[in-house]
């Protein structure tokens, strides 16, 4: 959106969140009259910030609070499908400063009498509409806290974009030259492919096979009587024959070309123009909150989310400055029992070790058994070795195991769910009903009838993993607001340390290395305040593996 003779309507609330003072600025206007504001800390209420956000930034003014709109009606509209949900098409981003007005104190408005435009008085309506409709729900105060965790959430993306990941090229440079060779001519093979492609066309006697077309693959791997239906590394690794381990190394170095490759870093990390000589590019994620239907995030390019191992040491902090790395450790299951206050699974995790505290316990064998039999709680795995351990973990655990299995139920006869604060499945498909709805007849065939039972337990299994999923990122917002409160003490922004990386159960924040000790305190503390802002006094223990490091690759 052009902010060039853009026009923004502005409006202060009154302390009963009605219409108080307006007045109308210009895109360029807008960081200096929202700056003017800073000290009293407001709740800013727009339609969208990332519209705003980067602007703003890039002037110099975070907000500290703010209430996204689009985000707080998309996750309302699943909530309250009921309420009058009208098509907004909002053309422009206007603004209203949640700001309790004093009307014994003069505003910066009180001179200014235009009256609200279209766009304003649209973006007030969605403002009280949203209101009732947080009313609405099951558990009001808990919806608040999600809607605000969600906003808060936006801001953060934008300021790690506009901030970025700290990067190394030339570490980067050599991590693909040492597992791929050099860098090959455009439209050709790196030499490492190369040779593996030679070698694979000669073990399946295919001299003209190219390895990257899953088709010509397919058929090469069918003539030399391998019985398999995908390319997918899973299947070929259950395979016995030579071709095995060139091929899926082969998959596993075309895949770091192809995602994290030097077309990658040349479209993905870029120097700062404005920064000093010592400042390291960055590379800039493209997050997309609430991208996901459970709440997580997602991305709209650069593949922030799958940063492989290969590659994490090219992640590498300024010069005086360290990375704060820190992972929640085993948080769905920690999450799933503080939904269900289930005292018993918690005690389990006090030590630190969740999977351990089962096997102390007695409940599981192996640590590994543990984990299999937890993943299958929160996944739905019936058969294997996770159907076999399900009964001792069910046995042992029945408040957390019920509430997986109830939202199982729910979901295989069609039924929503919801959240810890409140966010709300979506309903299945209409394909899903229709065939529900066939093998209920009486001249349903058993193909018909198993296609209904199948479909029935794939939704309840995503209704179950949705209910603890859903959560965990309810509480990996709360984690980064909380983070992020705690560093805006940081007076000055230039060496204040900041949130520049986020995987659903991880962060980074870049820090000056007098600090980064603190910092980590900092992070720590936030996952222990996020846990009881969600659940209030709670057994349950939200533990982090916190490294101080150089680069990233050091943190594993």
């Amino acid at each position: 959106m052009c902010a060039d003779g853009e026009q923004v309507q502005l409006c202060e609330l009154t302390a009963e969140l009605t219409p108080g003072a307006t007045r109308t600025c210009t895109r360029a206007e807008l960081p200096q009259v929202l700056a003017a504001y800073q000290d009293s800390a407001p709740r800013w209420v727009w339609a969208d910030t990332a519209a705003l956000a980067p602007e703003l930034i890039t002037a110099g003014v975070r907000v500290n609070r703010c209430l996204d709109l689009r985000l707080c009606r998309a996750i309302l509209q699943h909530a309250v499908p009921d309420h009058d949900w009208p098509d907004l098409g909002w053309r422009t981003a206007p603004v209203v400063a949640a700001h309790p007005a004093d009307p014994a104190v003069p505003t910066l408005w009180d001179d200014v009498p235009d009256a609200p435009s279209d766009e304003l008085e649209t973006l007030l309506a969605e403002r009280t509409r949203q209101q009732v409709a947080v009313t609405a729900c099951p558990e009001p105060a808990r919806m608040r806290l999600l809607l605000a965790a969600e906003s808060a959430g936006a801001m953060i993306a934008a300021e790690i974009a506009a901030d970025g990941l700290p990067w190394d090229r030339a570490v980067h440079e050599d991590l693909l030259t040492e597992a791929l060779g050099p860098r090959p001519a455009p439209g050709t093979r790196p030499a490492r492919l190369e040779e593996l492609a030679v070698q694979i066309r000669e073990l399946l006697a295919a001299p003209a096979l190219n390895p990257d077309s899953p088709v010509e693959l397919l058929r090469a791997l069918r003539r030399a009587g391998l019985d398999l239906t995908t390319t997918s590394k899973w299947e070929i690794g259950r395979l016995e024959h030579p071709v095995v381990g060139p091929l899926l190394q082969y998959k596993k170095l075309a895949r770091l070309l192809s995602a994290n490759g030097w077309a990658w870093l040349d479209s993905w990390v870029h120097p700062d123009p404005t920064a000093t000589a010592s400042r390291r590019p960055r590379f800039r994620p493209d997050y997309v909150p609430g991208g996901v239907v459970t709440g997580r995030w997602a991305t709209s390019g650069g593949g922030a989310l799958q940063l492989p191992k290969q590659i994490r040491a090219a992640v590498r902090a300024d010069p005086g400055w360290r990375l704060v790395v820190a992972d929640a450790a085993q948080i769905e299951p920690r999450v799933l029992a503080a939904v269900a206050s289930d005292d018993a699974l918690a005690a389990a995790g006090q030590a630190g070790d969740l999977y351990q505290g089962l096997v102390d316990r007695g409940v599981m064998g192996t640590r590994a058994e543990a984990k299999v039999a937890m993943l299958g709680a929160l996944y739905g795995a019936t058969t294997g070795e996770a159907g076999l351990l399900m009964p001792r973990l069910m046995r042992a655990y029945p408040r957390a195991t019920g509430v997986v299995e109830q939202a199982a139920r729910t979901g295989e006869q069609g039924g929503t769910v919801r959240t810890w604060l409140g966010r709300t499945s979506p309903p299945p498909p209409e394909s899903w009903h229709e065939r529900q709805a066939a093998a209920s007849q009486p001249e349903a065939t058993d193909a018909v009838e198993r296609r209904a039972r199948q479909g029935a337990r794939d939704w309840g299994r995503f209704t179950r993993n949705f209910v603890v999923q859903g959560t965990a990122a309810e509480w990996a917002l709360c984690w980064m607001g909380e983070i992020r409160r705690r560093l805006i003490r940081y007076d000055d922004l230039g060496e204040r340390p900041h949130l520049v990386f986020f995987l659903h159960d991880e962060v980074i924040v870049h820090a000056p290395e007098p600090v980064a000790e603190h910092v980590a305190e900092e992070v720590r503390a936030s996952a222990t305040e996020a846990g009881r802002l969600l659940f209030g006094r709670t057994p349950v223990a939200f533990p982090l593996d916190v490294a101080i490091v150089e680069n990233y690759g050091d943190a594993d």
